[in-house]
C-alpha cells in the first residue's frame, strides 16, 4: 500500500514564524513528508518523526549524505486523520496527515548507518548497478 504521510505542527505552537518553503519563505506547517510502500502501521499519537542532523565537524562527503546523524525528534504526533481516494486512480492509497505537538526531548543523536547500495538503488537497473560497481574497485597495487 503506497502511502503519502504527512506530518504538520497543530495551530499556534511554537517556532511558526521560522517554519518556510525554501522556495518562496511562504509560512508552513508542514514539518516532513514520508513516501511509504511497506506494510508497516500508519503512525499513531505518541509517534515522534526521526529528525536528520548535519554535525559539520564530523561530515565526510564520501560516507555521508547531507545528515550525519538522526535522533528521535521534539515533534510528537497528537492525532492522526487518514484519506484514502474513491477510485484507486492516483499515485498513492492512503493519505495520511498526522497532526503534532512540540514536546522536545533530550534524545540522543546516533551516526547515521553506513549507505547501503544494492540494485534497487538503480531502480533495478543492472547494467546501471554493475558500472557503479565498477567505478568502486580499487586499482590494485603493485
Amino acid at each position: 500500500m503506497r502511502k503519502y504521510i504527512i506530518f504538520r505542527a497543530e495551530k499556534r505552537e511554537l517556532g511558526w514564524k521560522e517554519r518556510k518553503l525554501q522556495h518562496t519563505q511562504s509560512l508552513t506547517r508542514i514539518l516532513a513528508e514520508h513516501f511509504d510502500s511497506s506494510d508497516k502501521p500508519i503512525p499513531e499519537p505518541g509517534y515522534r518523526p526521526t529528525e536528520f542532523i548535519r554535525v559539520d565537524a564530523l561530515h565526510n562527503p564520501d560516507e555521508h549524505g547531507y545528515s550525519t546523524h538522526y535522533r528521535q525528534g521534539d515533534w510528537e504526533v497528537s492525532r492522526v486523520e487518514t484519506y484514502a481516494p474513491d477510485v484507486p486512480m492516483g499515485d498513492f492509497d492512503l493519505v495520511v496527515l498526522c497532526y503534532c505537538k512540540y514536546s522536545p526531548i533530550n534524545a540522543p543523536l546516533k551516526p547515521m548507518p553506513e549507505r547501503q547500495v544494492s540494485i534497487d538503488s538503480f531502480g533495478g537497473d543492472q547494467s546501471a548497478y554493475d558500472e557503479w560497481l565498477e567505478t568502486q574497485k580499487q586499482p590494485a597495487e603493485v
